[in-house]
């Protein structure tokens, strides 16, 4: 009869539950017992400065930027991009200075309104394959790490700028941060964002580009003494509701985005004006002047292919002295398995 609770017990077990100083997770697991305390040890050289509910999220806000960022580095990019986030920590900013490699892509922006700064940091050999892209490269191997020339920082400055604007818009569910872009450094021993001994804040992705099999890693770190009265603010509850909108608005911002980017894609498009085949003998024994005879008839359709899909169906001509086809219709699925089309004149 000891495992059964009184209804006080349960009231208190929901009131602790609404209000975050429980964890549903240690109720389950019978950590925690209603009208008790139980003693828990306390790491005086590792310190919890947030909860389990403000990194859940934290985690939650991040990968709504992980979302909305992957979407803008595809269009960028042209590529496939996915972004996930791996972890969220609480290190000693000495231990996430360590963690650090060396070279590497360490941009420095400023909390606005705040006296904090925070570290967006990337691989070298991420940088560098966003660098290979945005100039036109397949990026489909993974280059060697090395200190970014300035060339290359201006390249990839623009990236760097819209992943700070797109952070601003994630965490405007829960308070108006602005985050500005100050400098980037190349080695950890130069950042110098908060003292060896606070506890920062570090948020860790894992981010694949195009169809290459390496995975690279990207870390953002907030020295909590810069959002202490953000952190305050860090409710579940508080986050679902405004998400929700705000992950609407994005979808369609994200569908505007990438109709905007395919209404100026090019595509080639050909008119393939007829068919035949030759034999090897055949083909050597051309002559300039020799006809060449195609299986199409002159009442024939011709087929127009758009990049590699044969779409269209329409007849040769010319316009204003100039070769040119009209569109007669689109092909349909009878058409694709038919060896050739019959133009039909229109009855008017």
């Amino acid at each position: 009869m000891s495992d059964i609770l009184s209804q006080n017990e349960i009231d208190s077990l929901l009131s602790e539950m609404s209000s975050g100083r429980v964890d549903v997770d240690d109720v389950v697991a019978g950590k925690i017992r209603p009208g008790r305390t139980d003693v828990v040890n306390y790491d005086f050289r590792r310190p919890n400065r947030i909860s389990k509910n403000q990194v859940r999220t934290l985690q939650s806000i991040h990968e709504n930027f992980s979302e909305v960022f992957s979407y803008y580095l595809v269009s960028k990019l042209q590529t496939l991009v996915s972004f996930s986030v791996t972890s969220v920590d609480q290190l000693f900013y000495s231990e996430f200075i360590l963690s650090v490699s060396n070279p590497s892509c360490i941009y420095v922006f400023d909390i606005l309104g705040t006296d904090g700064s925070g570290i967006l940091e990337i691989s070298p050999e991420m940088a560098l394959t966003l660098v290979d892209l945005l100039l036109g490269g397949k990026g489909e191997t993974v280059p060697k790490p090395r200190t970014i020339t300035p060339i290359e920082q201006a390249v990839i400055r623009g990236i760097i700028e819209h992943a700070l604007s797109d952070l601003r818009n994630a965490w405007r569910s829960i308070a108006d941060l602005n985050f500005k872009y100050s400098r980037l450094e190349v080695e950890a021993d130069f950042v110098q964002i908060a003292p060896s001994s606070e506890i920062v804040i570090v948020i860790s992705f894992d981010v694949k580009i195009g169809n290459s099999s390496n995975n690279f890693m990207m870390n953002l770190c907030f020295p909590t003494f810069a959002l202490e009265e953000v952190l305050a603010k860090l409710n579940r509850q508080q986050l679902t509701t405004s998400a929700l909108k705000q992950s609407k608005k994005r979808l369609y911002d994200n569908i505007n985005i990438i109709q905007q980017q395919m209404a100026i894609t090019h595509l080639p498009l050909v008119a393939e004006l007829g068919k035949t085949s030759l034999t090897v003998k055949e083909l050597l024994d051309l002559n300039v002047g020799d006809i060449v005879k195609l299986n199409n008839k002159v009442n024939q359709e011709i087929e127009v292919l758009i990049g590699t899909k044969r779409k269209l169906a329409a007849r040769p001509g010319s316009m204003s002295g100039k070769k040119a086809i009209k569109i007669t219709r689109p092909l349909q699925d009878e058409d694709l398995v038919e060896e050739d089309l019959t133009f039909k004149e229109k009855e008017f």
